[in-house]
């Protein structure tokens, strides 16, 4: 059990002179001093998967040097003065060794913060401070070090406790503020930490130093968290506009998008922030999946990390494209992916730059982004409800006689919308001014509030959860295909009333199939199996906005 290492250093002064330095190694105790080699795992971010990474730590005499290997990016190669520092300024000795690092696998590039905490470990792994025993080896360890050794939280927690639970990794070591968060994860241990010394002390004794706990604990029920949520208007407060509140009811009840034309101060904005009180609870597989994307984000309430609340996202006109569908050298969700699930509302839809809408045709359709680098392909989801509000021309008073815009300004003001992109919004309608007398609220009668609504929406999306058990269909907007021939199915008056339609209003197949999908919702909403003459007509009239206007002056 006994052998010799030799090491071979050279003085870089250009001095030729080579040093001979003997240790012995006794196979039989490592952990002990002389152990040289080490290995802890941790985990990176890739897009918003996590994938293992190895650390491995070789420490012998020689130069004094600190060198890390493993295509690593500059913010982890500073890791190597973080560690250094927070090693002294915990108590331990930092012995003048030569000391190298490679983090596993090569091929793949490093970065971020979160390697701090492994690479400290594995060198007290070599140093012999620690031991490597069981308890490492079953462990995944995640955490950025300050200099005075502290333990700071890191982003994509969850995905990446998700990711150990999947390779049966027993325990994770994390940061103490990322401790609620990875607890989001249930059958795994979660240590949290607040300082290099109490993963050490967790690391030499299990599960107590002195008697003291580091944050082991078992995770909480998932219906205890995440209850709280800001508050949204409520329709009640909203009076008039009767026809835009029965196709945002129609848009939430089928996953519809919306767009809402009207003049300013009719209420479209309102009504897109009431739309977010209607919204149908999540499950448990929709919460965890969106709470994924907002660790990876950094942006998760360290108190209440799971999001239980549908998303509400308003993007202003002056977003870029790589702000709304993501991206970066190592890209990044954008809007759309913090979208997801819920509403991205964009008013003055015109004002947004002709191209940033343009990307948007793609992920309405596939419900998902991706973004190609040289370095992989990243695919975000991008499942969420488009409702966008716009003037009817730049003064915003066409097609009255007020208006003062002449037939040129008009037409550039619409022609910013395409076609392809309208033919991919399900609802369009007409916000139109509000009347003094729905102001006063004595002389007319309360509208109905948002909870009397979403129990509407929520009985409508669960007979599309029984008729689709079987599929992977969540909603009527995602019908596509033969599923459209199969739950959509009209009869003859329906049948001839559509190819009026479609002659009349110059109708492509996609539009076509979108009437199609929304009166499968009304009817749901209507308790009917089938879908009747009235339901294809009031889909219908959701579809004659776009032809008032745009078919005038585009």
């Amino acid at each position: 059990g006994i052998f010799f290492y030799q090491n071979h250093c050279r003085i870089p002064c250009g001095i030729h002179r080579v040093f001979s330095n003997t240790f012995i190694f006794d196979a039989e105790n490592e952990g002990k001093e002389g152990y040289l080699y080490s290995l802890v795992t941790t985990s990176i971010i890739q897009g918003i998967k996590s994938i293992p990474v190895y650390v491995e730590a070789d420490v012998s005499n020689g130069l004094p040097i600190f060198h890390m290997v493993g295509y690593l990016s500059s913010e982890v190669k500073e890791a190597a003065e973080r560690v250094r520092s927070a090693v002294r300024n915990s108590g331990l000795e930092f012995p003048a060794k030569r000391v190298v690092i490679n983090l596993s696998p090569a091929t793949m590039r490093k970065r971020g913060a979160s390697f701090d905490l492994p690479i400290a470990v594995a060198i007290l792994t070599s140093l012999g401070v620690l031991q490597q025993n069981r308890r490492m080896k079953d462990c995944m360890i995640i955490g950025e070090l300050g200099l005075d050794g502290q333990v700071r939280k890191v982003p994509g927690i969850l995905s990446m406790v998700s990711e150990a639970k999947a390779r049966k990794v027993t325990s994770c070591i994390v940061p103490r503020e990322n401790e609620k968060e990875a607890e989001l994860v249930e059958g795994i241990r979660i240590i949290a930490v607040g300082s290099l010394r109490e993963c050490i002390s967790y690391l030499e004794h299990g599960n107590r130093t002195g008697g003291e706990h580091f944050g082991e604990k078992e995770p909480d029920k998932i219906e205890d968290r995440g209850k709280r949520g800001e508050e949204v208007p409520d329709f009640a407060d909203l009076y008039g506009q009767e026809n835009v509140r029965r196709a945002a009811e129609i848009a939430v009840a089928g996953g519809h998008n919306l767009l809402m034309v009207g003049p300013p101060g009719s209420g479209k904005t309102m009504t897109a922030k009431c739309m977010a009180g209607i919204l149908p609870p999540m499950n448990y597989e929709e919460s965890m999946e969106l709470t994924k994307l907002y660790s990876v984000m950094g942006m998760l309430d360290g108190n209440e990390p799971l999001i239980s609340r549908r998303p509400f996202r308003e993007v202003h006109h002056t977003a870029t494209r790589a702000a709304l569908i993501g991206g970066g050298i190592v890209p990044r969700p954008g809007e759309i992916s913090l979208a997801h699930s819920g509403i991205l509302f964009m008013d003055e839809l015109p004002e947004f730059k002709r191209s940033v809408l343009e990307v948007l045709r793609q992920p309405l359709e596939q419900r998902s982004i991706q973004i190609t680098r040289t370095s992989g392909n990243y695919i975000f989801p991008a499942d969420f409800m488009l409702v966008s509000a716009m003037n009817t021309c730049p003064c915003g008073k066409f097609p009255s006689t007020a208006c003062s815009c002449t037939p040129a300004q008009i037409q550039a003001y619409l022609s910013k919308i395409s076609q392809p992109f309208l033919d991919r919004i399900d609802l369009s309608v007409e916000a139109s001014k509000v009347e003094y007398r729905d102001l006063v609220k004595e002389s007319v009668s309360c509208p109905e509030s948002s909870a009397v609504i979403k129990a509407r929406v929520c009985e409508a999306r669960k007979r599309q959860k029984i008729r689709y058990k079987n599929t992977k269909i969540q909603c009527n907007a995602m019908l596509h295909g033969a599923e459209l021939s199969k739950y959509c199915r009209l009869n003859g008056e329906e049948m001839r009333l559509m190819g009026q339609a479609y002659d009349v209003l110059n109708l492509t197949a996609r539009s076509y199939h979108r009437i199609l999908k929304v009166a499968r919702t009304i009817a749901d909403l209507d308790y009917s199996e089938e879908i009747k003459l009235e339901h294809l007509q009031e889909a219908i009239g959701y579809r004659t906005l776009d032809k008032k206007y745009w078919g005038r002056y585009v």
